[in-house]
């Protein structure tokens, strides 16, 4: 039994994956670069500005949908990982750098930063439904003839079993 036969995965569909991951993750570094936001970072209560709420919700959502468009059908599942590869490397990096913060400003609490990392992931899930139907079309019960080709059945396999 092989790896192939387990999962029904292959080479390519595994390399277009990493990719549509990677470009994901990429989107929400630009984003974050762009916007001057830095999640992990609390400043009081002036931390919770618009563009804060727009890093947090909007980055994340425009990411999920360019994973979807990029993978195709079953690129919602792969939008999931693009926030947390980010949001674990800005952590890392801000807390190997703690001590030259500037006064005032703290990194959150790892119980607080699970949280910001959880809207983001659910956030680029919306994204991620949101890219399929897109690129589907339609969402929900569809014609045979509109299912991926991987899942059309032939058409005297279907009358055999009515």
């Amino acid at each position: 039994m092989s790896f192939k036969s387990i999962l029904r995965v292959t080479p390519k569909e595994v390399a277009w994956g990493i990719f549509a991951i990677l470009v994901g993750a990429a989107v929400i570094y630009a984003g974050d670069r762009l916007m001057g936001i830095s999640l992990e970072l609390f400043y009081g209560v002036q931390t919770f500005n618009p563009l804060w709420i727009v890093t947090l919700f909007f980055v994340p959502f425009v990411a999920g949908v360019v994973v979807s468009l990029i993978f195709g059908l079953g690129g919602k599942i792969l939008a999931y990982f693009s926030p947390i590869i980010v949001r674990a490397y800005e952590y890392n990096v801000l807390y190997d750098d703690r001590l030259s913060l500037p006064d005032g400003v703290t990194l959150l609490p790892i119980g607080f930063w699970i949280l910001i990392v959880i809207l983001a992931v659910e956030a680029a899930a919306i994204g991620g439904v949101i890219g399929e139907i897109i690129n589907k079309k339609v969402y929900g019960r569809t014609a045979k003839s509109k299912f991926h080709k991987r899942f059309q059945k032939k058409q005297n396999d279907l009358s055999e079993k009515v």
